[in-house]
C-alpha cells in the first residue's frame, strides 16, 4: 500500500456489541419515558388506578390498542394524541434497535465491494 492508502476493516465484535447495547439503552429509555407519560396522563385525566393506567399505556405503546373505555373529553383527547405518539415511538425505538445492525451490514457490503475482508 502506498502513502495515504486507507485500509478499511469491520469494527471488532466488542465495538459492535457496545453499539447494540447503547442503542438498546436509548430505546429502553425512550419507551420508559413514554410509558411514564401515559401512566401519569391516564391517572390524572381518567382517574384510573395505577395498574389500569399502566395496562392501558403499555398496550397502546406496544401497538395492541386501547382496553378501557375513556369517558371524559380531556381523556379522549389525551388518549388520541397518546396513541398517535405511541405509534411514532414504536417506530423510533425499532429504528434505534436496528441501527447498529444495519450499519454493520452496510459496512460489510462496502468492504466486499472494495475487495477487502
Amino acid at each position: 500500500m502506498g502513502i495515504g492508502a486507507i485500509h478499511y476493516r469491520l469494527a471488532p465484535r466488542k465495538v459492535f456489541l457496545d453499539r447494540v447495547r447503547r442503542a438498546a439503552s436509548w430505546a429502553a429509555l425512550l419507551v420508559a419515558v413514554t410509558l411514564g407519560i401515559g401512566i401519569v396522563g391516564y391517572r390524572a385525566l381518567e382517574h384510573m388506578s395505577w395498574l389500569d393506567a399502566f395496562h392501558q399505556s403499555a398496550l397502546l405503546l406496544s401497538g395492541m390498542g386501547p382496553v378501557v373505555d375513556i369517558k371524559s373529553t380531556a381523556g379522549k383527547l389525551f388518549d388520541s394524541i397518546y396513541a398517535l405518539f405511541c405509534g411514532v415511538i414504536l417506530l423510533a425505538a425499532t429504528g434505534l434497535m436496528f441501527t447498529p445492525v444495519i450499519h454493520r451490514l452496510l459496512h460489510r457490503f462496502h468492504l466486499e465491494d472494495a475487495g477487502e475482508r
